[in-house]
């Protein structure tokens, strides 16, 4: 173990170096040969027309493919090779990584916010972004995020980059082209459709810290269906360890390496000392009770795409996948009389306590085990009357099954178990899609005008399925004096005074005395789902749109479209939109769109329910999430939730230089009203005195078990109208020179949000600063590639600008500034043979960390967990991948 740190050590002192030497003799061996031209290599001639091949887009239009620059709104494509250079194995880091617009962070305490982790595009989450596969819709996760909007998207990491053929991310809102969901934008990953060869690669990284080993085995192969068709199949596996960024675990209430935090009555701080090394069940070997960092997780995946021609009128197609994804993450470490671990008294009079369990005290381990499946399966063509149609249907589910390990239910005492399975989400999908184009001659046109229209029908099912009974019972200590040991005025009754003869240190008389002590319900840190809370939610929706689009002139494109959508719980919308592009000359153009859309709050958003232990006023509090339409939220004032509805605008321009340097610039706006976000949280206490204590008297008196030991609640609403307004710029350049073959890719987003009208008040001072400066308002990606001979050379640049974090709930008390960051990647590449390839390289070299956090960090943490820049160091790897 001694000798394989220092070799990682060495390797990862030596590597930025290494492959600057590399990139220095490289550069030096074709300055020698730069001299004779004809020595020009055959790789540097094949990059140098690969770039030169214009990109073709499919998404935004549902005509014949366009070309990026003549497309009506601003759409990024992403081919095979710009996949494969990026070193991340989750399709959302590799998306982050080349799309400023694109965000995603890691969140390592956010229950099942560990596994399935939220994004955003242009700072709208997940569930304002639809997710197209093959241009169908791909379904949810099963996962309503905690906080924030309670974004219930796809889970984009099961579409594995193995699988895919192009990535085209369309920036604009297409609510009226593709439905619900499609405000902030449109991803649509295109699979693989190869029908012989095939590919296969190994990648194995690790931190600079030594840990978050990472093995990802990725595969795809192509077969022939006859001489008519095609069958792609891609597996991918990913197996990572987790990573600590933890201090060990110091706070002014108590401090693991300080006896004087140590409490009175919990045994000697010798042995809780001893126990120490058993508390977290998942630090890989670290000291800290508490670990902050990547979670562990392994996953298998399998894609199949396929097609086949069976006459010129018809084409079958259909593609799918299976996903089996599994991780684990740490919760909050509990500490003796942290309100978890607290003297009881038991049926003889003893005194009892966790720490008979976990000597160390103990941090629960929450596990996911996650299903993902899907299948859709169409057949499209052209009838002889040039009627294009494609008719299809699907059906994708996202099923999340928990356990909760090294914890207990505390109001079992210790007759509590030691692992739970708290229970299921799953979400499912059924939809049928018929979809029709028809080319009508115009004399005034130069080109026929394109009318599409379609239909579609879609049924929705969430289902929150109850787990076992000890993981939300109310165990024997949930009430105070369970065995009846003392009367009301203090003094003790019968049964009292016997385990007192017994040798009990009872004392009635004391309100402190354990005998009084209630003890919180379920399984400590996420309680399972009781039949109270656990079922099914279901919809369905239909909707009809139609879409007309023509280059009216040589110079003018032009596309209208509006959309009818009909849903069972909210209601009908009619949602339109326009768009342009005009090409003052071959040259230069200028584009544009106005649209509205709208988005229905998903069956798992009004119907999820949830009690976690989040940070409130800096300290660990179980609080309790609760649908807005049921009656836990009602009682305490929420109103059933609506539809969010948006505006879109956008302004661009496109240039093709002479030079061969390319640049679009494109601006936009975004006017949401009826945004869904979670309020902020409402404090809860069972205290008479306390300002909180109607809270807790609003969750007993709709029957929520346990509610003494809840100190939060929260529900969603449709808390404010926001607006968003940035810029979107990239340019490339690509070049042949003396050195081989050249070429740089600029991207850069600004974005700004703002809360235009609070229609609530439930929002509070400190959730409004970070609503609108949490984030990074600029995001760029600097790409430089460069191929010589059999070595490609790819150096990227990722800028993060300054963000702010506040603090003090309803009046701010601080603020602090967190600096720009940029976090550079290297890698280099030799082709071994024409089939054969190995590569080595580093993300992060430098070793950039974000600033620390002054505040709204602690229990070890470092680092804000929320925070868009990574926080794990510098990483780095080697590739081995084959093309046959």
């Amino acid at each position: 173990m001694i000798t394989e740190k220092l070799l990682s050590r060495s390797i990862r002192s030596a590597l930025p170096y290494a492959l600057m030497l590399s990139c220095a003799s490289v550069a030096f061996t074709a300055q020698v040969r730069a001299d004779d031209e004809d020595d020009t290599t055959e790789t540097a001639a094949a990059a140098a027309g690969t770039a030169n091949i214009e990109k073709m887009v499919v998404t935004g239009s549902r005509g014949a493919a366009r070309s990026v620059k003549d497309s009506p709104v601003p759409v990024d494509v992403i081919a095979d090779d710009e996949l494969k250079s990026v070193s991340f194995s989750d399709t959302n880091d590799v998306l982050k990584t080349l799309v400023p617009s694109y965000s995603v962070d890691r969140q390592p305490i956010s229950d099942g916010g560990t596994f399935v982790r939220p994004a955003t595009l242009r700072g709208m989450d997940t569930d304002k972004t639809l997710v197209l596969v093959n241009g169908h819709r791909r379904h949810r996760s099963a996962l309503v995020q905690i906080g924030g909007s309670g974004t219930q998207g796809p889970d984009i990491s099961t579409i594995p980059t193995s699988a895919l053929k192009t990535v085209e991310v369309l920036r604009d809102g297409a609510a009226a082209q593709y439905g619900s969901d499609a405000i902030a934008g449109v991803i649509n990953f295109q699979l693989k459709d190869n029908s012989e060869g095939g590919s296969f690669s190994a990648d194995w990284g690790q931190y600079y810290k030594g840990d978050g080993d990472t093995l990802t085995l990725t595969a795809n192969k192509g077969f022939a269906l006859g001489d008519k068709g095609f069958l792609s199949i891609s597996a991918d596996y990913v197996d990572s360890d987790p990573t600590t960024r933890a201090q060990q675990y110091c706070e002014s209430y108590f401090c693991v390496t300080d006896p004087s935090t140590f409490p009175a009555g919990y045994g000697d701080y010798a042995t809780y000392v001893a126990g120490l090394g058993s508390a977290s069940l998942n630090s890989d070997g670290n000291s800290v009770v508490q670990s902050w960092g990547n979670p562990k997780t392994k996953s298998k995946t399998v894609f199949f795409n396929s097609g086949y021609t069976v006459s010129e009128a018809l084409d079958l197609y259909a593609f799918g996948n299976y996903t089996d994804k599994s991780g684990s993450g740490n919760f909050f470490y509990r500490y003796p009389r942290n309100g978890t671990i607290m003297n009881i008294r038991l049926e003889d009079g003893s005194t009892w306590n966790a720490l008979s369990m976990y000597p160390g005290g103990f941090t629960p381990l929450f596990s996911g085990d996650i299903t993902d499946k899907s299948l859709v399966a169409g057949a499209k063509g052209m009838l002889s009357s040039g009627l294009g149609y494609d008719l299809s249907g699907r059906y994708g589910s996202n099923e999340i099954d928990y356990t909760l390990s090294n914890t207990l239910n505390p109001s079992m005492g210790d007759q509590s178990p030691t692992t739970f399975h708290p229970g299921n989400l799953i979400n499912t999908e059924a939809q049928l899609q018929g979809d029709f184009t028809q080319d009508f001659d115009v004399s005034s046109f130069s080109s026929p005008l394109l009318f599409a229209f379609g239909f579609s029908y879609m049924k929705e099912s969430y289902e929150l399925q109850g787990g076992d009974e000890a993981s939300y019972e109310a165990g024997t200590y949930s009430v105070a004096d369970p065995w009846g040991f003392c009367n009301d005025d203090g003094t003790a009754t019968d049964a009292g005074l016997a385990v007192i003869a017994n040798g009990s240190s009872l004392n009635c008389a004391n309100s402190s005395d354990p005998v009084y002590q209630i003890m919180g319900v379920g399984s400590n840190g996420f309680p399972g789902y009781s039949p109270a809370y656990s079922g099914k939610y279901n919809r369905h929706s239909y909707a009809g749109y139609i879409d007309l689009s023509a280059d009216v002139t040589d110079k003018l494109f032009l596309q209208t479209a509006f959309r009818y959508e009909d849903y069972s719980d909210f209601g009908s919308k009619l949602v339109g939109k326009i768009a342009g592009n005009y090409r003052i000359t071959d040259k230069f153009g200028v584009r544009a769109s106005y649209g509205t859309g709208f988005r229905a709050p998903t069956p798992g958003q009004q119907g999820t329910t949830n009690v976690s232990t989040r940070i409130t006023a800096g300290m660990p509090v179980a609080t309790g999430l609760f649908p807005a339409g049921g009656a836990v939220a009602q009682a305490l004032g929420a109103s059933k939730l609506k539809p969010e509805t948006s505006t879109n605008y956008t302004l661009g321009l496109t240039a093709d230089f002479d030079s061969g340097v390319g640049m679009t610039l494109d601006f936009y706006r975004i006017d949401l009203k009826d945004r869904m976000y979670s309020i902020s949280t409402m404090n809860v206490s069972s205290d008479p005195t306390s300002a909180a204590y109607d809270n807790y008297l609003a969750l007993v008196d709709a029957g929520v078990s346990g509610a003494e030991s809840i100190g939060g609640v929260f529900y969603f609403q449709n808390m404010f109208d926001t607006r968003t307004t940035g810029m979107d710029f990239v340019t490339n350049y690509g070049f042949d020179n003396a050195l081989g073959y050249t070429s740089l890719t600029l991207s850069a987003n600004y974005n700004k949000q703002e809360i235009t009208q609070d229609k609530t008040g439930a929002f509070n001072a400190e959730d409004t600063f970070d609503f609108e400066n949490g984030a990074p308002k600029w995001r760029g990606v600097f790409t430089v590639n460069h191929t010589i001979d059999d070595f490609t050379f790819t150096a990227r640049a990722n800028y993060y600008g300054s963000y702010k974090n506040s603090d003090g709930e309803d009046t701010i008390t601080d603020t602090q500034k967190f600096g720009q960051e940029v976090l550079v990647d290297l890698e280099v590449s030799y082709q071994l043979t024409e089939t054969m390839k190995i590569t080595v390289g580093g993300r992060n070299i430098l070793d950039n960390y974000p600033d620390k956090g002054q505040f709204e960090v602690g229990q070890g943490r470092i680092y804000r967990d929320d925070s868009v820049v990574d926080w794990n160091g510098g990483y780095y790897f080697t590739r081995f991948s084959m093309d046959f």
